[in-house]
């Protein structure tokens, strides 16, 4: 019908112009001009039923789905999952999430091992699981800086660690920044008393002085921070930023992977979306939304805004497109390996989704 429309329009303007052209034939060629007129309006509404018909049913609606999302208690595990919740990008998608928090990345993939869980979040420590085999990353979330080495009264360095009682959870980025910190100064995990817990017993463990120093993520770094008196942060992220580079991501198992890859394009188009969103600027709408879901103040979470660059959806699958997204994972790779942590090499491609990526920012 928009096609039409300018042809309709022509036809008027030119009968127009040779009614006058002559007015001696005014007389005779006055019906024709009101026939020709009724013919088009005729048309017109011809046209406009068949458009009715054959225009109405634009786009089918997406089946509606539910996915079962495992998620950390933390603004870089929720920044990106709220937003498309609250804003309604998942909705468009045709989805309804239910979002069951966890403490861990390896806990979470044994969830999805299970069944219970269909996709997740993971920070760095995490993704040795999915080099190995276990899950496959089919979105990127950010680059962190959320994880910290942090020491208790009287220790100034990481040299002074040795014989010391340090807590972390193993399997996790704590681990990571824990060995990482230590190969730095010299050290291996054999030259201090490593204590593995879980992630809010090494809150509780320094808070009470049951260790010497930690390593974790955000918030509980900052909550160890701001409430033991003289702690230390030795080492973070960026203390590494020259030879490594510390990933969050969004998993699923390779078996549901395979099974749902549609229902994977529409959460990630939906987190793109959302990412795009609250990367830009909107860093304290997203913490009330966090502070919400996690039942902590708003302060608490708001100051966990700086604990990552936070990627765009449109970066994100750029990079994916441009080589960078892989680019980045091979590196981690390339960590984990150097470390001991993971064996031999593994394409980069068998384990991380980048179509997915790709296709999710058209």
């Amino acid at each position: 019908m928009k096609k039409a429309l300018p042809l309709i329009m022509a036809a008027l303007v030119a009968s127009s112009m040779a009614g006058c052209g002559n007015s001696k034939t005014e007389a005779t060629t006055a019906a024709p001009v009101e026939m020709t007129t009724e013919v088009l309006e005729e048309t017109i509404k011809e046209e406009t039923k068949e458009e009715e018909t054959t225009e109405a049913p634009t786009e089918a609606k997406a089946e509606p789905i539910t996915m079962n999302v495992a998620y950390m208690p933390n603004y870089g595990s929720l920044w990106s999952v709220m937003t498309a919740k609250e804003k309604g990008y998942f909705d468009e998608e045709g989805i309804t999430v239910n979002l069951v928090e966890f403490a861990d990345g390896p806990t979470i993939i044994a969830a999805m091992e299970s069944g219970s869980i269909d996709v997740g979040y993971i920070g760095q420590g995490a993704h040795k699981l999915c080099v190995n085999g276990q899950a496959k990353i089919f979105a990127l979330s950010h680059i962190s800086n959320g994880d910290a080495l942090i020491a208790g009264p009287g220790i100034a360095k990481v040299e002074d660690l040795k014989g010391k009682k340090v807590a972390y959870s193993s399997g996790t980025s704590s681990e990571d920044i824990l060995v990482s910190s230590l190969t730095k100064a010299g050290m291996t995990m054999e030259d201090i008393t490593a204590v593995d817990m879980d992630a809010s017993g090494i809150v509780t463990a320094m808070i009470s002085g049951g260790v010497d120093a930690c390593a974790t993520w955000s918030p509980n770094s900052l909550k160890i921070l701001e409430e033991v008196k003289d702690s230390t942060k030795l080492c973070d992220n960026l203390t590494f930023s020259d030879i490594t580079v510390s990933l969050a991501s969004w998993i699923a198992t390779p078996k549901y992977a395979e099974a749902n890859q549609d229902n994977i394009l529409r959460f990630t188009k939906a987190l793109f979306k959302a990412m795009n969103y609250a990367a830009d600027d909107h860093y304290d709408e997203v913490a009330k939304y966090v502070s919400t879901q996690t039942a902590t103040d708003y302060d608490s979470v708001y100051a966990q805004r700086g604990d990552a660059d936070w990627l765009t959806g449109k970066e994100v699958s750029e990079g994916a497109a441009d080589g960078s997204v892989e680019n980045y994972y091979k590196i981690q790779q390339d960590n984990f390996i150097n470390s001991g942590v993971v064996e031999k090499e593994v394409p980069v491609a068998d384990y991380v989704m980048i179509a997915n990526m790709i296709e999710a920012g058209k």
